[in-house]
This record gives C-alpha cells, sequence and structure tokens, in this order.
C-alpha cells in the first residue's frame, strides 16, 4: 500500500499512519510504502518539495518507522531522472528501500537507474528498450508489469514477452488507485496478462504469486507452497490452475488461509446459505 495522494507532509503521513492502523486490525499483510514523490504539488516550486521529500520528510518516515520502501513516479509530467537520483539516495540514506514508477508515459532511463540502484522493483515499464531488458535481467529488480491500467487507460500493453523472454522476472499487480486502475481484481490482471500480454497461464500464475513477493521483498517466505515457508494459501474453485486467467473478470476464490488461519471462506460470505451466485461464481456473492 502506498502514500502519494495528500502531497503535503501532514496528509501523507497521515496516510502512512492509517495504512498502519489499518494493518494491526486486517488479516492481511500491509506493506507500507512512501510515494510523495507522485507528482510535484502543483502550489509550491519543485525545488522547495524536493527539498522537503528529501530533508524532512524521508527522515520522518524512516524514523518512525511509516514505511519500508519508497517510490518515485519518474516521468514525463512527474519528476526527472536526475530529481529521482537525489530522492533514491536520501532514501538509500535513511535506510528505505526502494521502488520506482518507470518507463510509464515515455522512456526517462529510470528503469535503468532502478536495476544499478538495487530497486525492489520497477513499475510499468511500457516503454522499455532491448538495452534496458538486458540490464534488468542482470539485476534483482522485479518488473511488476499493470494491466489494469493499461486496460483502463486504453494504453499499448508492456513488451512483456521481450521481457520474459530477455530473463526478466516479471511480476503482476492490479495498480488500484482511483485514477489509473480502480480494480482489486487480481484473476482479471492474470486474465489480461494471458489475452493481452501473451504470457502463459503457468508465467501468469507465477508473476502474481512468488514473483510478486519477491517484489515487496517477500519472496523468501511466502509467494509459494514449499516447506518451511508460511501458509498462505488461495484455494480456487477450479478444476485446474488454468481456469483461473480462463474466467474473465470473475471471482472463484472458494477460501483464503493466512499463517496457516482461514481468514476468508465463500461459504461464510454466503452466510452458510447456498445461493445461485455461489454456483455461478458471481462476484455479487
Amino acid at each position: 500500500m502506498k502514500s502519494g495522494y495528500g502531497l503535503d507532509a501532514e496528509t501523507e503521513i497521515r496516510i502512512l499512519e492509517v495504512i498502519r492502523s489499518a494493518g494491526l486490525l486486517s488479516s492481511a499483510e500491509l506493506i507500507p510504502t512512501f510515494l510523495g514523490a507522485h507528482v510535484v504539488p502543483k502550489d509550491m516550486p519543485r525545488a522547495k518539495y524536493l527539498k522537503l521529500l528529501t530533508h524532512e520528510l524521508i527522515p520522518h518516515v524512516a524514523r518512525e518507522g511509516l514505511a519500508e520502501f519508497c517510490d518515485v513516479f519518474c516521468d514525463r509530467g512527474a519528476y526527472t531522472l536526475p530529481e529521482a537520483r537525489t530522492i533514491f539516495r536520501a532514501a538509500v540514506r535513511h535506510k528505505l528501500k526502494l521502488k520506482i514508477h518507470a518507463e510509464q508515459l515515455t522512456r526517462t532511463g529510470s528503469a535503468v537507474m532502478a536495476a544499478k540502484m538495487g530497486a525492489a522493483s520497477a513499475d510499468h515499464l511500457d516503454c522499455v528498450t532491448k538495452s534496458d531488458i538486458a540490464l534488468l535481467a542482470k539485476s534483482k529488480t522485479i518488473a511488476t508489469l499493470l494491466p489494469g491500467c493499461s486496460l483502463y487507460w486504453g494504453l499499448p500493453y508492456p513488451a512483456t514477452r521481450r521481457l520474459i523472454d530477455g530473463g526478466v522476472a516479471v511480476a503482476l499487480a492490479t495498480d488500484f488507485n482511483p485514477g489509473t486502475s480502480p480494480t482489486l481484481n487480481m484473476p482479471l490482471m492474470m486474465s489480461l496478462a494471458c489475452t493481452q500480454m501473451r504470457m502463459s497461464p503457468a508465467e501468469a500464475l507465477t508473476a502474481a504469486t512468488i514473483n510478486a513477493a519477491h517484489a515487496v521483498g517477500r519472496g523468501d517466505r511466502v509467494g509459494s507452497l514449499e516447506e518451511g515457508k508460511q501458509a498462505d494459501v488461495a484455494i480456487f474453485d477450479a478444476d485446474d490452475f488454468r481456469e483461473i486467467p480462463y474466467y474473465l473478470g470473475m471471482h472463484t476464490c472458494w477460501m483464503t488461509i493466512r499463517k496457516g488461519q482461514v481468514v476468508w471462506s465463500r461459504e461464510n460470505s454466503c452466510q452458510g446459505e447456498q445461493c445461485e451466485n455461489h454456483k455461478t461464481h458471481d462476484h455479487s456473492c
């Protein structure tokens, strides 16, 4: 979960505090990211806001333990490559891990910077080049692709086959946000990955699980069913894993287990009643 919609010190901190409070109440593990560098506020000069980020907000966020990652939107209309590098260096000084919105609308060189500086993930990557892919493949940076944004905005999808065939580890995410991808439906992202981005069902499943876990620094303990890992399990009402992306936008998850405990089941959500929605996988159930 990310901040980035306050763009002033008070609201950005408040968003991160809400994420922390929600994490204490939720059965899910919420991993906070500070995205104060989303866009530059219209009512503040660029240089002044950049100084606020690097000299006040990042130190405060790190000192109070409000975020694990620091993210930057490096693109046309947002932050330049030198500005993003300055923010990254401040984050590293204060021991925050790195993420970046990279190469979405234009190629800026941000994917290369992310790989060289050890970012956990570079998100979007709609405009990557062959040389970018070669460098990402040699790094530990996960390429997090966001098909919901391409669908909602009517934008071209990223060159997924070139990334995968080039040796880049690819993850999938919803990019859930109010402006460009208002959806929480991960199986739909897998469907788009298969139908629009030419990923195989197995590649989409890997991208939505173990690679996604590595994108948030959790691949050593979640993201796959292995001995010694945390028992986080999603059970689907399906005869074959390929049915998960096959059913377009349908909710076929039957049960969710976290740390070995059932935290959600369709039967409980239907209050134990057999309903028509239950039979037909209707999302409204």
